[in-house]
């Protein structure tokens, strides 16, 4: 048979526009003689719709969405992901055929780790299909369905399934098109099935999708495999019969079939048969390439930034530009995703501000073509200073009058957002956010932060893949090379606040992402002396991280959705 995988990117609510979407997927498909189609997981919602599905009228208008889907399944069996309200409310696969939706198969597990929170929606499903295309059976089943080792994968093709076809949402971080193709590999195996395995693309909030849709053999050979970070129609003749022969020779699925016994009788769902396709061989696209972890990154952010933009409704976004790595390197990245006529760059120099930093500032808009401006901020932290002389007198001057800067800067940056509706993003990197160097208010402020979950060791090797991967500069190599310095009072480096980043960004891998203990850590042979201090300065900073805007997620456990901790805690482990 013909096989579509449909790698969309749906908008969460946009109930209309997501019907759409997969409308023209299904006649693009239907062009392409497919005979089943595959949409990701809750494609007529979008992922994840989150508090939506506590509301009764989103629920129903999805469902006359789905009506709308299936009216247009002829000569074409399209699976769809979609919200399915039957005495409770469950995450399903729609399997419409001739117009109408045949089956509905409802999810079995249930994610509630990490970035999941699904038993908040949904009800388990318990009850498996099978599907009859031509002389394929084929079974349905949905996201982390698929990543469990045993059931439902095991009870479908013990019960005869050569084909298991996988609809999923599958967040990305760095390396899980690696992490994930490995587990389908092993499950197409150790169940002698074909895998069919459709993602969703594109951002949603902090969340990326990645797409990397796939086909599998019994033998858990990839077959296919579609391009990450953009959306795609993955088409593929496959013959999942041949798992038949694979099983007549495995004698194991025959003992765990005994050692089961009866099994219950799973239902199978006719839905048609294969178009005859005389002559030629099987069509087989080239397989997309799998992508270091840098250009991994890289893809990643300027999708989630572009999508974040253009999904909320905005056009142009505006940055302080400082002369500084970490602003370059995201003005870089959103030239990129948006075009350089949709970013603006405001440099703000003080008394503190040195030449080197005030030329590399105006150089990066020379080079990467966006508009930048400057205002520098003297006057307003004078005026400032006068005002409140009054009340700091007798104290001599700290971090209050740093971040008086910071704070007149993120003012100045606002101002521009409200008056010309341009998107504020910081330009914040991980490691300052651990620890809490950063200013509440100040170079904080913004509708996204775009690095919030880059270390700054990756700034700098992501700065220099961009310039290698442009063949110029696009961030200039004084940038690269200079000491970072918040530039906020004379002299300043961050390394006199602050352990050496490639030492600090090592412990806080270790304590923030793999939650190591203090001993633990030590064990490590990490410098006791450093744990100490650098997590001190995490603990401390929970508070400002929980307002700190949203911002790509790119690592297994991110601040935000994925780590939790309380603000007021007494616990120092």
């Amino acid at each position: 048979m013909r096989l579509a995988l449909a790698q969309i990117n749906p908008i969460v609510g946009d109930l209309a526009g997501n019907r759409d979407r997969i409308l023209a997927r299904i006649e693009e498909a239907r062009a392409s003689e497919a005979d089943l189609v595959l949409f990701p997981e809750l494609a007529t919602t979008g992922y994840p719709p989150e508090d939506l599905l506590l509301r009764p009228g989103f629920v129903r208008a999805a469902e006359r969405s789905l009506e709308e889907i299936a009216r247009a399944a002829r000569q074409i069996v399209v699976l769809v992901g979609t919200p399915h309200y039957d005495r409770d409310l469950y995450n399903a696969c729609a399997v419409c055929a001739h117009g109408e939706v045949r089956a509905i198969y409802r999810k079995r597990f249930l994610p509630n780790y990490g970035v999941f929170d699904e038993d908040r929606y949904f009800a388990s499903g318990h009850e498996p299909i099978l599907l009859r295309l031509g002389d394929c059976l084929i079974g349905p089943t949905v996201c982390e369905d698929i990543w469990q080792p045993g059931p439902p994968a095991t009870d479908l093709t013990l019960a005869g399934a050569q084909l298991v076809a996988n609809i999923s949402a599958s967040p990305f971080h760095v390396g899980k098109d690696r992490e994930r193709e490995q587990m389908l590999a092993t499950r197409a195996r150790d169940n002698a099935c074909f895998i069919a395995f459709c993602n969703a693309v594109g951002a949603q909030d902090e969340l990326i999708f990645d797409g990397h849709s796939l086909l599998l053999d019994d033998e858990g050979t990839v077959l296919a495999r579609a391009p990450g970070f953009e959306e795609a129609l993955l088409v593929v003749d496959v013959d999942p019969a041949i798992a038949v022969g694979s099983r007549l020779r495995d004698v194991r699925r025959r003992a765990l079939a005994r050692d089961r016994g009866e099994a219950e009788e799973i239902p199978v769902v006719e839905v048609g048969a294969a178009r005859a396709r005389p002559g030629g061989g099987p069509s087989r696209p080239p397989l997309a390439p799998l992508l270091d972890d840098l250009e991994q990154m890289r893809l990643a952010l300027e999708l989630g930034l572009r999508d974040y933009v253009d999904k909320n409704g905005f056009h142009d976004v505006v940055l302080g530009i400082s002369g500084g790595i970490d602003s370059a390197l995201t003005a870089a990245l959103a030239a990129e995703a948006l075009g350089a006529d949709r970013v603006h760059g405001v440099t703000m120099p003080s008394r503190y501000s040195s030449q080197g930093t005030r030329a590399d500032a105006l150089a990066l808009g020379g080079t990467l073509g966006i508009d930048v401006r400057e205002l520098p901020i003297d006057a307003l932290a004078g005026a400032f200073e006068s005002l409140l002389a009054p009340s700091f007198a007798g104290h001599e001057p700290d971090l209050a009058e740093e971040n008086l800067q910071a704070r007149i800067r993120g003012t100045l940056l606002m101002a521009l957002s409200n008056k010309f509706g341009w998107l504020v993003v910081a330009t914040g990197n991980k490691s300052e956010l651990s620890v809490g160097y950063a200013t509440l208010y100040g170079d904080m402020a913004g509708g996204f932060a775009l690095l919030k979950d880059v270390y700054k060791t990756d700034v700098f090797r992501l700065a220099r893949h961009l310039n290698e991967r442009a063949g110029r500069e696009l961030i200039p190599q004084t940038t690269i090379e200079r000491a970072p310095s918040a530039e906020l009072r004379a002299d300043q480096l961050d390394e006199d606040s602050l352990p050496p980043y490639p030492e600090l960004d090592r412990v806080l891998r270790a304590y923030v992402e793999l939650d190591r203990s203090r001993e633990e850590l030590s064990s490590d042979g990490f410098d006791p002396a450093l744990v100490e201090r650098a997590l001190a300065l995490i603990d401390r900073a929970e508070y400002k991280r929980r307002q700190a805007p949203p911002g790509v997620k790119l690592r297994p456990k991110a601040f935000g959705r994925d780590r939790r901790m309380p603000i007021t805690n007494r616990w120092r482990g």
